[in-house]
């Protein structure tokens, strides 16, 4: 535990003016970021007497080990800057969102040559316009369902694409006129570009528009006593009706707001959100604050409009038309923006969202009528998702911290292992090696700090045995940790000072070390990884091996293993973190063999490099497919010429034949990672 008086700043040192300041602790991992008006009176206030300060700030200013800041121009820069390093860093101490559940949208890949309609989840893209989040997938496909009535636009996969390309034949959707085919060339890329956009111009609110251009087709084929397209036309403004109808009308038609509800206690907080555009909920999204700093409700609100609109920038498409950046703007920045709290610098967060959206936007707290009636609905929705989290996590929370408490006294540990690496090793008798580091941090996997090793060996050719491949994978990780260290030196414990945002590296990959490593074995798995720290000089991390066959948790130089009970939540965590990382190595083990044994078939083809392998590839889709192909086919391919195709579909018939294809033992082609003292196959 760090005095926060070692690194404190001179006061003269920091300036008055508004910048962002990040807290780092010893390892240089940032704990905290933060923005200010005056970055002098901010930061001088966490330097006060540590009694005085609220018990999260109390841990975190103890935690770090330095302080530096970045000066920005206006609050608004401050407030930009902090969110894109919160997002970058992952800062431990701000406060963290976490969906309540996974949010499916509709969105429509505008940035590609032939847009796309599909359904989405996770990270937003550049080029992609997104509408939602629906509260079920199905929901979503039963709404593009009945649009592609209207709009048919391409849904179909790459892949599909392709080969319909490539055919020259349609899929099901483009017989049954559900889709304008783009890929035969029924529509030409620039019509069905214009589908795309009247798609989405319809589902950000200008529906009248469409209905009203039915209806008048409708009756002028009617007129022309073309019965049987009237009725096509009759059915489709049906279809659009029904998804007009879906969405419940709340407000009036040229109401573009997003209403957020937020409920909370000291600990955690819910929050939701209702997406109203053109007067109908077109979405809800929730969200479970942790609140690991000491920030009132009007904090919170702020660094939940950060949270919500700080991906406008990211996926911002710079190659699309203004027009195009216009209406994602309008589509993810409303008008209105309606909360239960102003933000205390709502003079800068407004300045903000309208830099965003390009135009007036309003953020203010609903005091009467419909709106306000709403705000009371998006809170009952916070109030419920609060309670539900509660009853999930009340035994979630306690477990967990049970079992990081039975691995610390089973271990004989001085704290308990908050961030837990394991390591494993796979391969086919031999070959293709690979082996897998996972990381837990507070019980729970942290997927982003997962990494997988090529083992190589001393000759490059592969590690001896599984022992020489666990030394091999441990060694070069702390080595890493290390010379990650080194590289960050400049980092002073002790001291603090100014950083240019621009010139400073993106945070260093293994410089965190963990409190305990857990490998997948036994003594000599154990052994070896304890040579590789030995080796490093490395004296501060515990160590540990987990057998499979009797789960039994061995030490370095123990004769005897540490026997957790059968019903033990610390055996259970220890299991989870191991098997996680038999999976982890297994899936990039078939990874690297999948692709050894593809490209080799194309290896002896004469002036066939890996880049015109991987053209072949990523046209046809596999060899089979390029085994069926002509040489003329073949020749198309962009850097492959018809001498070139001739050579491939020769070497492919002489595999078929059975003159070179690789031969694979039905042992060799079981994934393997042993857990226990075994060696490799020859």
């Amino acid at each position: 535990m760090a005095d926060p008086s070692t690194y404190r700043p001179r006061a003269g040192e920091i300036p008055t003016s508004p910048g962002v300041y990040r807290f780092r602790d010893p390892h240089g991992r940032v704990v905290y970021v933060g923005k200010a008006k005056n970055l002098r009176q901010r930061l001088s206030s966490y330097f006060q007497d540590v009694a005085h300060l609220h018990h999260r700030t109390q841990q975190m200013v103890t935690t770090a080990a330095s302080v530096e800041w970045t000066v920005v121009g206006t609050e608004v820069e401050a407030l930009a800057l902090e969110y894109s390093w919160i997002k970058e860093y992952d800062p431990r101490f701000n406060v963290k969102y976490r969906d309540d559940k996974s949010y499916p949208y509709l969105a429509v890949t505008l940035g590609d040559e032939i847009p796309r309609a599909q359904v989405m989840r996770g990270t937003k893209r550049r080029g992609t316009r997104y509408f939602g989040p629906y509260g079920h997938a199905w929901a979503i496909r039963e709404t593009l369902d009945l649009l592609l009535r209207v709009f048919p636009v391409r849904t179909c996969s790459s892949g599909v694409y392709r080969r319909a390309q490539q055919t020259g034949r349609p899929c099901l959707l483009g017989y049954i006129d559900k889709c304008s085919a783009p890929c035969v060339g029924r529509v030409s890329p620039a019509e069905h570009r214009a589908l795309a956009d009247d798609l989405c111009d319809f589902m950000a609110g200008d529906t009248g528009r469409f209905v009203r251009r039915l209806e008048r087709e409708m009756t002028e084929a009617a007129q022309s006593q073309e019965y049987e397209r009237a009725a096509r036309l009759r059915d489709d403004l049906a279809a659009l009706r029904r998804v007009t109808e879906k969405n419940a009308v709340v407000l009036s038609d040229d109401t573009d707001a997003d209403v957020f509800g937020l409920v909370g206690d000291e600990l955690e907080a819910a929050v939701q959100v209702f997406h109203v555009r053109g007067g109908r909920i077109r979405g809800q999204r929730g969200w479970i604050v942790e609140r690991v700093e000491d920030v009132t409700d009007a904090e919170l609100v702020e660094h939940l409009l950060q949270q919500v609109y700080g991906a406008v920038e990211d996926v911002r498409d710079p190659e699309a038309s203004d027009a195009q950046a216009r209406a994602a703007a309008r589509d993810a920045v409303p008008r209105e923006v309606l909360v239960p709290v102003l933000p205390p610098d709502l003079p800068e967060v407004t300045a903000w969202l309208r830099g965003l959206r390009g135009s007036q936007v309003d953020v203010r707290v609903p005091q009467r009528g419909d709106k306000k009636e709403l705000a009371a609905t998006v809170r009952q929705n916070a109030e419920q998702a609060l309670a539900l989290h509660r009853t999930r996590r009340a035994g979630d929370l306690t477990t967990r911290s049970q079992a990081l408490a039975e691995i610390q006294e089973a271990l004989a540990l001085e704290e308990a292992p908050l961030r837990i690496e394991c390591y494993d090793v796979s391969h086919t008798q031999g070959t293709y090696q690979s082996a897998s580091m996972v990381v837990f941090e507070d019980g729970l996997p942290r997927k982003g700090e997962y990494r997988s090793f090529s083992v190589r060996g001393p000759d490059g050719d592969g590690a001896a045995d599984d022992t020489a491949a666990m030394y091999e994978v441990v060694r070069r990780r702390f080595k890493r940790y290390l010379a990650d260290q080194h590289a960050h030196g400049s980092v002073d414990a002790g001291g603090s000072g100014a950083v240019d945002a621009e010139a400073e590296e993106r945070p260093a990959r293994f410089a965190y070390p963990p409190n305990l490593v857990v490998v997948d074995g036994g003594p000599p798995q154990v052994a070896a990884a304890a040579r590789a720290l030995a080796d490093l000089g490395i004296t501060d991390v515990a160590l540990c091996g987990l057998a499979k066959r009797l789960e039994e948790v061995w030490l370095p130089d123990d004769d005897y293993p540490v026997i957790l009970q059968r019903a033990s939540q610390g055996l259970y965590l220890m299991q989870r973190v191991r098997d996680e990382a038999h999976r982890f190595a297994i899936a990039q083990h078939r990874r690297r063999r999948s692709k050894g044994m593809t490209v080799s078939v194309l290896d002896d083809v004469p002036g066939l490099g890996p880049a015109r392998q991987r053209a072949l590839l990523e046209v046809f889709g596999s060899v089979k497919r390029l085994r069926a192909a002509t040489v003329e086919e073949i020749a198309q391919v962009k850097g492959v010429g018809p001498q070139t195709a001739q050579a491939v579909v020769d070497a492919l018939v002489r595999t078929t034949a059975g003159e070179s294809e690789p031969s694979v033992s039905p042992g060799a082609a079981s994934d393997r990672s042993d857990a226990g003292a075994g060696m490799l196959g020859p």
